[in-house]
């Protein structure tokens, strides 16, 4: 790296960038690390599977689950794909119309990619996914999604409607398989996957995210429009075949320890600053925009759903992975944040409020998931709900169709309990989803109204 210590200009200067580089590499590093756990079965996911194979939940999310705002309205299954040495072929079931969606998301997170009912419907299907640089390995009249990463995983979300359906879900479950190309065509055996790499073990501590970031760059390049950050990570090392980080300078050390630390106060500061409806609704129509350069099957690449600038895109997608990895665009769910009442007030626990809700204009189904801050998990209660819906039992709606949703730490009197969302002692900060939301939410026309705080 070379340069001065923290106290002059140059070292200033050096943590800037390494904050900057922090921000460009944290998605990627993040979602590698959370696939390697989903493979090796060591993370927080209810489910595992080897390299190109589906691990299925089989129960809708609940406080148990360590991972970053899931939702509790379908089952998930997911697969960390390996198409380096050669492609799978995907077998959709047919879902009888069924909401269900496979979401593709690349090694930096970018949805490159979507089959489901928005995008492909419902019907039975076989897909040719291959990776960067194939051609011609599609057998005759198969659909091809090209992934711009080697490695990637698919997100797959199938409606639930309650306990009762769910062996009905588990069955089309069952029936989405990924299947090698050699193994397909009867080739014989399948090339084993190469794998998510691993770091240089002598590196660790402080240091260890930055030699995650380096072996994941050189295994996983960006787009070569990225070049002016890749060059800033070639002045931070991460661009050496050789790690730099082994036995570095002590001063070296303290420049990128401080830009990791500064990197990440960034990602919760612009965490908090994304744009609020007059409500206090943070919409993310439009925070899934990140992917500029690989937009495939069933996504939409026109300019409203791209963010032009880089810099912008890119601390966009840092702050996506902090507090909501693996969320789709904006087109096929529509997520909206909120952290303060009509008034302001930061949401808490000690209050009670309540949102009086239209019918969302959706042609899927939404609703309205409960987390507490930092982590964003699911909050334990007890009466196990942990979000509330158009589809949430007993629900009681009002002679125009619109609902009353009651949140609180404590049940509500009388009938109000079956439309009451549990809130945790402390801070708390719902989000409310809309699955295929219609044009009056993608155009703003729908507004979600403020959460009224009584007491």
């Amino acid at each position: 790296m070379g340069g001065s210590g923290q106290g002059d200009g140059a070292g200033r200067e050096q943590i800037e960038q390494a904050a900057q580089a922090y921000i460009y590499g944290y998605p990627l590093v993040y979602n590698l690390r959370e696939c390697a756990a989903f493979v090796a079965g060591s993370g927080g996911f209810p489910a595992r599977a080897p390299y190109n194979e589906f691990g299925h939940v089989r129960d809708l999310a609940d406080p148990d689950l360590k991972f970053v705002s899931p939702n509790n309205d379908t089952c998930y299954s997911v697969a960390v794909c390996d198409v380096r040495r050669e492609p799978l072929v995907l077998h959709v079931t047919d879902t009888g119309g069924r909401y269900y969606v496979l979401q593709f998301v690349d090694a930096w997170t970018n949805n490159f990619a979507y089959i489901g009912r928005r995008a492909t419907g419902t019907g039975e299907a076989d897909y040719l996914l291959a990776g960067p640089g194939r051609d011609g390995d599609a057998p005759p009249g198969m659909p091809v999604v090209r992934a711009p990463s080697g490695v990637f995983v698919i997100v797959g979300r199938t409606q639930v409607d309650g306990g009762r359906d769910l062996p009905e879900v588990h069955a089309l479950q069952d029936a989405f398989r990924l299947t090698p190309l050699s193994v397909y065509r009867g080739d014989g055996d399948p090339s084993p996957p190469a794998g998510i790499p691993e770091p240089d073990p002598r590196v660790g501590g402080e240091l260890e995210w930055w030699e995650r970031c380096r072996t994941f760059l050189a295994a996983f390049p960006p787009p070569t429009a990225d070049a002016p950050f890749l060059a800033t990570c070639r002045r931070l090392g991460l661009t050496e075949e050789e790690s730099p980080y082994v036995g570095m300078d002590p001063k070296e050390t303290a420049i990128l320890v401080a830009g990791a630390k500064a990197g990440q106060a960034k990602i919760e500061e612009l965490m908090q600053q994304i744009h609020a409806t007059p409500a206090g609704w943070q919409m993310t129509t439009h925070l899934f925009d990140y992917n500029l350069d690989h937009l495939g099957l069933g996504t939409i690449a026109g300019p409203e759903w791209v963010i032009a600038d880089r810099a912008q895109a890119y601390a966009t997608r840092a702050v996506v992975a902090r507090a909501g990895l693996w969320g789709n665009h904006g087109y096929e769910a529509t997520y909206a944040t909120i952290w303060v009442d009509g008034d302001g007030r930061p949401l808490d626990g000690a209050h009670r409020y309540e949102l009086r809700l239209t019918q969302p204009p959706v042609d899927a189904f939404w609703s309205l998931t409960m987390y507490a801050p930092p982590e964003f998990y699911l909050v334990a209660n007890p009466i196990d709900r942990y979000a509330i819906g158009d589809r949430t039992p007993g629900l009681r709606r009002e002679t125009d169709g619109g609902v009353t949703v009651f949140i609180q730490k404590d049940p509500p009197d009388g009938d109000k309990a079956a439309n009451w969302l549990p809130a945790p002692d402390g801070p708390f900060r719902p989000i409310m989803r809309l699955y295929q939301p219609r044009t009056e939410i993608l155009d703003g026309s729908y507004a979600l109204p403020p959460i009224t705080r009584l007491s």
